[in-house]
C-alpha cells in the first residue's frame, strides 16, 4: 500500500511538472497560381540598371496569403508571475522545398526570454521591429505576402538579427521597444544614386555601424484603434554607415462586420557622408469586412510620394490598389483570390525607392519593364494552418 501511494505521488508530481511547460508546433502551407504582366529584371550595376523588355508571366509561388512556415513555440513557469519563453520560426518555399529568408533555418524569428506577468516581456534574437509590430494591426492586408508593400512601409530590416527587445501590455496600451547590435539585412545597388546598403553589423571598433533601434505604442479600446512608431537603421555603407529614420501613425475603427483603416510613414535615408538619397511620404488606407463566418473581403489602396529617389526629385509617385477575397472551407483550410494594380513600380510597389526588397526576398520578380507604368497581377490559392 505505502508503495502504491509513493507511486502515485510521483506520478502526480511529475504531471505536475510537466504541465508547468509546454512546447507548440505550427505552421502555415500557402501555394497559389499567380498571373502578373509587364514584368521586367530587378535593375543592377551588372544590367546597367535596366528592367529590359516586358513579358507576362503565370508560375506557381509559396505565400500568397500568409507566408508558409512552420515553427516551435514553448513556455516554462518559473514560479512568481514568470515565465521563460521561446519561439524558432522556419520560412519555406512550399513550392520547392526550400528556405526563405537567405537561406537561414529559422529566418522568420528565433528568439529566447522571460515574461512577467505584470511587467511585460524581454526577449533576445532575430525578431520583427517595434515599427513592424505596430503597423501590423492597422494595415488592412495585414502584412499579406504576395502584394502588400511591407518593405516599403516599414523598410526591408523588418526583421533584424541580434535584437534586444521589450514588449509589455498595459490595459488598452502596448508599448514595445527594440535595440538591433546588428541588422543582418543587405540590399543591392539597383539605382546609380543608391548605394549598396547592409551588412553582417557588429564590427569591432565601430558600434553603431548596422545597428538599428526602435519604438511603438499602441491604444486598442473597443472599436478604435491607434497606434504611433519610430525606427531607424544605420546601415553599413562601405566602411562606414548611413541613417534611415522611418516614423508611423495609424488608426482603426471597427463598424459591425467591417474595420477601416489607415495610417501616414514618413521616411529619410542618408548615406555616410550625410547624403540625401531618398525621402519619402507614404499613406495606406482602406478597410477588411466578413460577409459571413466563411467569406471576407480586404480592401486597401496604398500611395507613395516620392520626393528624391536617388537625386531624382520629379519621380513618379507610385500607387496601388488591392483586393483579397478569402473563404473558408474549415477552421484550417481556406481559398482566396488576391489582385492588385500598381501604377509606377511593380507589385508590392517595388521599385528603386524599396531596393527592389519584395523581388529580391521572394525571389520572382515584379520590377517594371522599361517603358511601362502599370502593372497588374492575379493569384488564386489555397492556404492549410496547422
Amino acid at each position: 500500500m505505502k508503495r502504491a501511494i509513493l507511486a502515485l505521488a510521483a506520478a502526480m508530481a511529475c504531471g505536475a511538472a510537466q504541465a508547468q511547460s509546454s512546447v507548440t508546433l505550427y505552421g502555415v502551407v500557402d501555394v497559389n497560381l499567380e498571373y502578373v504582366n509587364k514584368v521586367g529584371v530587378v535593375p543592377s550595376a551588372a544590367n546597367g540598371f535596366n528592367p529590359g523588355t516586358g513579358h507576362s508571366v503565370v508560375r506557381e509561388n509559396s505565400g500568397g496569403y500568409s507566408g508558409s512556415r512552420w515553427g516551435l513555440r514553448g513556455t516554462e513557469d518559473l514560479g512568481s508571475g514568470l515565465k521563460s519563453i521561446f519561439v524558432l520560426e522556419n520560412g519555406f518555399n512550399a513550392d520547392t522545398g526550400t528556405l526563405q529568408q537567405g537561406g537561414r533555418m529559422f529566418g522568420r524569428q528565433a528568439f529566447v526570454g522571460i515574461k512577467s506577468d505584470n511587467y511585460g516581456q524581454v526577449t533576445f534574437g532575430r525578431q520583427y521591429t517595434s515599427l513592424f509590430v505596430s503597423i501590423a494591426n492597422f494595415v488592412p492586408a495585414r502584412f499579406a505576402t504576395q502584394y502588400e508593400p511591407a518593405g516599403v512601409i516599414a523598410g526591408a530590416n523588418f526583421r533584424e538579427d541580434n535584437v534586444a527587445q521589450y514588449t509589455g501590455t498595459f490595459g488598452p496600451v502596448t508599448a514595445i521597444a527594440h535595440w538591433s547590435f546588428g541588422v543582418g539585412t543587405a540590399l543591392p545597388q539597383v539605382n546609380p544614386g543608391i548605394p549598396t546598403l547592409g551588412g553582417n553589423g557588429e564590427v569591432p571598433g565601430q558600434f553603431r555601424r548596422d545597428s538599428a533601434y526602435g519604438a511603438g505604442v499602441t491604444y486598442m479600446n473597443g472599436p478604435l484603434g491607434l497606434g504611433l512608431a519610430y525606427d531607424q537603421w544605420n546601415p553599413t555603407i562601405g566602411t562606414s554607415n548611413g541613417t534611415l529614420k522611418k516614423a508611423a501613425v495609424m488608426a482603426s475603427y471597427s463598424i459591425g462586420a467591417g474595420k477601416v483603416m489607415g495610417g501616414y510613414r514618413w521616411g529619410q535615408n542618408k548615406d555616410q557622408t550625410g547624403r540625401e538619397f531618398l525621402r519619402d511620404d507614404f499613406y495606406w488606407i482602406g478597410g477588411q469586412y466578413r460577409v459571413s463566418a466563411a467569406l471576407d473581403f480586404t480592401l486597401e489602396y496604398d500611395y507613395q510620394n516620392l520626393k528624391n529617389v536617388g537625386g531624382n526629385t520629379h519621380a513618379a509617385n507610385p500607387w496601388q490598389i488591392a483586393l483579397i477575397t478569402d473563404y473558408s472551407l474549415s477552421k484550417r483550410t481556406d481559398v482566396y483570390l488576391t489582385t492588385a494594380y500598381t501604377r509606377n513600380a511593380g507589385l508590392a510597389m517595388d521599385s528603386a525607392a524599396s531596393g527592389f526588397a519584395t523581388s529580391l526576398a521572394l525571389g520572382n520578380s515584379y520590377s517594371l519593364s522599361s517603358g511601362q507604368k502599370s502593372m497588374f497581377g492575379a493569384a488564386v490559392g489555397i492556404r492549410h494552418v496547422f
